[in-house]
């Protein structure tokens, strides 16, 4: 597993591609994907989010409903290294020392237990304890690059931009959590670097209903101002098309 905070390997490039552009149906409009340039990025699914005793549960939210994306997005993950096309991962957590932790994150809320306190899990969110592992569901590959982000974007103090320039990646697939936080600012940093995003709503989700639903409005608004946005059945017919 590679990690952006060290000297990562690039994975290999697919050997033979599927043709594109692929069109999926989608809101504004059709996504036309071209797989030889487009991404898988995984957004967090850390076990700190989507299991009990976890940071995300420490906040009083019901990670069940983060849950119900796990099994979409393990069923597009697997089709989409069927295909054998580029998959990113994120994971948010912060040096043992908290160097990279700035007060106004961890006390903001005023919460009872803060980043970096012990869990059941380990320190919450902090890299390297058992909570800040991926979900063995979605569990990268050895080839697969992992990207360790202290904030909620994923372009934010990581070298993901380079490395997907150096993949000539133009096109991301974002699933992950949660929807309105580390999603929606990832997808703007994308959008902000030239990456045209779609967004299966199926797998992305939020402790929060209403803000999950806005938050996928608000990408495909005023003809896709960040995006375009569909379902994993829809990208699953697309590449079994092509």
């Amino acid at each position: 597993m590679n990690a952006s905070s060290g000297s990562a390997a690039l994975p290999p490039a697919a050997s033979s591609p599927p043709p594109g552009p692929l069109p999926i149906s989608a809101e504004p409009y059709a996504f036309e994907l071209t797989p030889a340039t487009c991404a898988l990025l995984v957004i967090d699914m850390q076990r700190d989010f989507l299991e009990p005793g976890g940071f995300g549960e420490s906040l009083g939210n019901d990670v069940a409903l983060l849950r119900r994306v796990i099994t979409p997005a393990r069923t597009l993950l697997a089709a989409w290294r069927s295909a054998g096309l580029a998959v990113f991962h994120t994971r948010e957590g912060h040096r043992a020392d908290l160097a990279d932790l700035p007060p106004a994150k961890r006390n903001r809320g005023h919460p009872t237990v803060r980043i970096g306190d012990p869990g059941p899990m380990g320190r919450l969110l902090v890299r390297g304890e058992p909570g800040h592992a991926i979900i063995p569901e979605l569990a990268p590959l050895p080839d697969e690059t992992v990207i360790d982000k202290p904030g909620k974007g994923a372009f934010w103090a990581t070298d993901l931009h380079a490395l997907l320039r150096a993949r000539q990646i133009r096109q991301l697939v974002v699933i992950g959590v949660t929807t309105e936080v580390c999603v929606h600012t990832t997808v703007r940093e994308a959008n902000d670097r030239g990456y045209d995003c779609l967004v299966p709503a199926d797998c992305v989700g939020s402790y929060f209903p209403d803000l999950h639903t806005a938050a996928i409005r608000m990408i495909s608004a005023q003809d896709g101002i960040f995006g375009w946005v569909s379902r994993s059945d829809k990208i699953l017919a697309a590449l079994a098309a092509g």
